[in-house]
């Protein structure tokens, strides 16, 4: 059974375009896979704490001499690792925020950057260890910045996500949606039609 884990990042509870966005992409894909698992990780709803000296602590103390803080630290990252190796598709909601990744984003990847668990460093540099994932991401953004030196998210998305493994990343983007209704509706119905692409190549 295929498994698909669509993460959002938000800073929104209600209406946010990747959320929405991310949805439809996330239903056409179980369509194209008929019987398909879906699992939402709503990273607004279960917010994750940000990195400091009690979670760092805990990531680095050896299991067996961690305080019971520490293993409540430890298990929640495990758990989120663990439902990321189990899914087989992932589609990450990612809106543009102040050129980059959302806060709520950027503490999900401290908690799954884990070395020796999600990456391991050898004899001719790092290897990730989440592999053979397909992986969306679907970013909604205010103007258009795809190509230009604005567009930090792309690069830095493709980067971390190979660096955990995870090689085979399509990119959707919803620009300009804060330029204007006409610019807004061509962006959506422009990520429409890449959401639909995906689904018709998953399909096929």
């Amino acid at each position: 059974m295929t498994t698909i884990l669509q993460i959002n990042s938000a800073a929104r509870s209600q209406g946010a375009q990747s959320t929405l966005l991310s949805n439809e992409l996330t239903e056409k894909l179980q369509q194209s896979k008929p019987g398909a698992r879906v699992v939402v990780r709503d990273l607004y709803s279960d917010a994750l704490p940000h990195l400091d000296d009690n979670i760092l602590g805990a990531f680095f103390t050896p299991a067996d001499q961690r305080t019971s803080a520490q293993q409540a630290i430890a298990a929640r990252s495990d758990a989120l690792i663990a439902e990321l190796q189990a899914a087989d598709v992932i589609v990450i909601g990612a809106p543009l925020y102040n050129f980059g990744i959302s806060t709520q984003l950027k503490t999900y990847f401290d908690f799954i950057a884990r070395a020796g668990v999600t990456f391991k460093y050898g004899a001719t540099g790092p290897e990730g260890l989440v592999k053979g994932k397909k992986v969306y991401v679907v970013s909604a953004r205010g103007g258009k910045y795809l190509g230009t030196p604005g567009d930090s998210q792309t690069p830095y998305l493709t980067t971390f996500l190979g660096f955990l493994g995870m090689t085979d990343v399509t990119f959707i983007y919803a620009e300009g949606l804060n330029m204007g209704p006409e610019a807004a509706q061509a962006a959506l119905a422009g990520a429409r039609d890449a959401i639909a692409a995906a689904a018709q190549a998953v399909a096929a």
